[in-house]
């Protein structure tokens, strides 16, 4: 069973849990149903998931955290793999409450931890939805001018940078509006370290999933925009050729449009959890 406020409205909670050797800034919309967990971008601290939790079923519970470096998250003392932190995720749910299955959403660099979830615990995940995301180390790559600027952290450190790289990074409703990206940012309450942010790189440069989808059996939601140029659309198609039980949706957006178009592509995400058994 999930354990859920007893309240019929939705209720925040913070923690700082102890898992594996971590400290994990943990926050909970405590609410209905099968809870959600939102997996962030890389470098990303949980506020900036505000637009699209707002977007979202007020009477879902929804979980999301701050990754080891970022955030309100301290450093992890050492480098990890996604394996070892979809076990940490694992703890972290249990010290909530939350025993019984899950829906896990992964943006960008999330979508590989959301992936290594459902992929180690299928009885613990009932639906996967991967968003703006492709299999790790092994797919079609963003340019290289592009990979260079996500080798350090220097937008989530000056947010006015950020804004003036937003439309050649991100495309999607960005292109018009790169201030958009600006305001997004400033609502971290803390920027990520140096080595946290090293410590995700490393994450992604030793982990892929190719091999492993065809093994994934929950159904799968696949979210893309077509004006993505970190994530170039053809990695979405091999996803959903590879998936057994995926669904394809493609929007004319960029890589963050989940979270500065939440209006549009939240009941997008909402319809795809109410058809799940």
């Amino acid at each position: 069973m999930t354990t859920t406020s007893e309240s019929s409205e939705p209720t925040d909670e913070e923690h700082l849990l102890a898992v594996l050797g971590q400290q994990i800034r943990v926050q909970v919309r405590w609410g209905q149903g099968v809870p959600l967990v939102l997996c962030n971008g890389i470098g990303a601290s949980l506020e900036v998931l505000d637009p699209l939790v707002a977007q979202l079923d007020p009477a879902t519970t929804v979980v999301r955290f701050d990754v080891p470096g970022t955030g309100g998250s301290p450093n992890s003392p050492l480098p990890y793999g996604f394996p070892y932190l979809a076990a940490a995720v694992r703890l972290v749910l249990r010290k909530l409450g939350i025993r019984g299955k899950v829906d896990i959403l992964g943006l960008s660099w999330g979508g590989a931890l959301a992936q290594q979830y459902a992929f180690q615990y299928p009885r613990g995940c009932r639906a996967l939805i991967l968003v703006s995301t492709g299999t790790g180390v092994v797919m079609v790559p963003a340019r290289p001018t592009l990979l260079l600027k996500m080798l350090t952290p220097r937008r989530f450190l000056d947010h006015h940078y950020a804004a003036r790289i937003a439309a050649e990074l991100y495309g999607g409703s960005v292109r018009n509006h790169p201030e958009t990206i600006e305001r997004l940012l400033d609502r971290q309450l803390m920027a990520g370290s140096r080595i946290g942010y090293l410590h995700q790189l490393l994450a992604g440069s030793v982990w892929t999933s190719l091999f492993a989808l065809p093994l994934i059996r929950q159904q799968t939601l696949i979210v893309a925009g077509t004006d993505d140029p970190i994530i170039p659309i053809v990695n979405a198609r091999i996803m959903h050729r590879l998936l057994p039980h995926s669904t394809l949706h493609l929007h004319d957006g960029g890589h963050v449009d989940l979270i500065t178009n939440a209006a549009e592509l939240a009941p997008v995400i909402e319809t795809f959890r109410k058809d799940q058994p």
